[in-house]
């Protein structure tokens, strides 16, 4: 869209036909003129060259004409003036639902696709308030912009539209200014990426205890409403203020993620971690409150403790069972944590991250085969985007590694029942603080 309407330069989409209705609401969202869009069969992935050579010079299953010769009208033929208008479409929702009774409520909340499937506080005028009352900033003061895509335009959201969202999620009124922390970040929950991603949010600092939220024994599962209800509301803000998630639509995750229900939420166990947490090395003073929130979170490697003899080898291992194309959070009991430091001597986090970057290592070749590395990092490395320039000069034996320093972050949660631990594959996309909200 940039090319042809920034630039002026006619152009044509190519896309799969599984694409087609969201490559259409792509269009709507960013009210843009008719793109010149052209479909293929689905799917590309593991065909031959032969195949899709006959998926170019062949006949598109959506329109039925040639695909070339759609390319070439598309190219060489003006738009007209209808095209030219522009597309519009409504942005906001009515403030306020007609009186219905509970049930009836509850399956129009269903029905408009704004919840999460499962029932919902409803959010009467009287619970907004009260969720209003612990913040001073104004009702319409505008708290961050979301997007479901980097290729959709950004929704503005206010207090009120975060409020309303965290009272349908359940959160007590107490919580708000942490949520409103989250919202400020603009990272979504519900991600369109055809990955399917999950959110996480770590908070750190004063409001853990204020909040009652729990960094010890089952805080990344359904045992505590601060942690519950916080990443519900994560979840159900990114879905209502970034114009939706709907599946074929403004959702494509092939498989979905179950993460997805809670948006995984607890705070750090700072009292029992041999390291500074994680808002102190992001920049901030230890007696702040911040969060943190993490996209990707498409999967979890764990195992048990470290072993004398051979924790370099598990480690390397687990390391090489992520997508070089994630980023590593590592998220350790305290149990392991310290037997990082006393059986792995990596007495610091930086000693940690700094192993972790100079051992996850593969062959060259073996990393630019790896189809997300191709789709999202052999662009920049053409471009002579370091490290990824020299990455891809080296030979295909050669080791290189998956990761950088900026990329691999260190978590500290758990009750020490146990030394287990696990590799998250979820990027940090940005710190706020939750001071700034109440």
């Amino acid at each position: 869209m940039s090319i042809d309407l920034k630039y002026g330069v006619p152009t044509v989409c190519l896309h799969t036909s599984m694409f087609l209705t969201v490559t259409k609401s792509v269009v709507r969202m960013n009210g843009a003129p008719q793109m010149r869009q052209v479909y293929l069969p689905h799917p590309v992935m593991g065909k031959t060259h032969e195949e899709i050579k006959a998926y170019v010079f062949g006949i598109s299953p959506v329109s039925g004409k040639s695909v070339m010769q759609e390319v070439v009208e598309g190219l060489t033929q003006p738009l007209n003036e209808q095209d030219r208008k522009g597309l519009t479409f409504a942005r906001t929702t009515p403030r306020l639902c007609e009186p219905a009774t509970e049930e009836a409520l509850q399956q129009q909340f269903l029905d408009n696709n704004w919840t999460d499937k499962l029932p919902v506080v409803l959010p009467t005028l009287e619970r907004v308030a009260a969720m209003l009352k612990h913040t001073s900033r104004k009702p319409d003061d505008v708290v961050g912009h979301h997007a479901a895509t980097h290729f959709r335009e950004e929704w503005e959201c206010t207090v009120e539209q975060v409020a309303v969202n965290a009272v349908m999620a359940g959160a007590r009124p107490e919580y708000f200014p942490v949520i409103l922390a989250i919202a400020s970040t603009g990272a979504s929950a519900r991600g369109s990426s055809t990955s399917s991603m999950a959110g996480m949010v770590v908070v750190n600092g004063p409001i853990r205890k204020q909040i009652a939220m729990n960094a010890g024994t089952g805080a990344m599962g359904p045992y505590n409403q601060a942690n519950a209800t916080i990443g519900r509301a994560f979840g159900l803000l990114s879905q209502n203020l970034q114009g939706g998630s709907v599946p074929g639509d403004t959702f494509m995750g092939s498989m979905g993620n179950a993460l997805a229900y809670a948006s995984p939420t607890f705070a750090e166990n700072e009292e029992r971690s041999p390291w500074e947490p994680l808002h102190v090395q992001r920049g901030f003073k230890a007696d702040q409150s911040v969060v943190s929130v993490f996209i990707g979170m498409r999967h979890m490697a764990f195992t048990l403790g470290l072993r004398h003899a051979h924790w370099r080898d598990h480690l390397r291992n687990l390391m090489r069972g992520m997508d070089p194309n994630e980023s590593p959070t590592f998220l350790l009991d305290p149990i392991a944590a310290r037997l990082f430091q006393d059986v792995g001597g990596l007495k610091t986090k930086k000693d940690l991250i700094n192993w972790i970057c100079e051992n996850g290592r593969m062959p060259a070749g073996e990393y630019w085969d790896y189809q997300l590395i191709q789709n999202y990092q052999y662009p920049r490395a053409t471009f002579g985007e370091e490290p990824l320039a020299s990455k891809l000069k080296a030979k295909p034996d050669e080791m290189i590694p998956m990761w950088t320093p900026e990329q691999v972050n260190v978590v500290v949660v758990g009750g020490e029942t146990n030394g287990y631990w696990r590799i998250a594959g979820a990027r940090l996309a940005a710190s706020a603080c939750v001071d700034d909200w109440r």
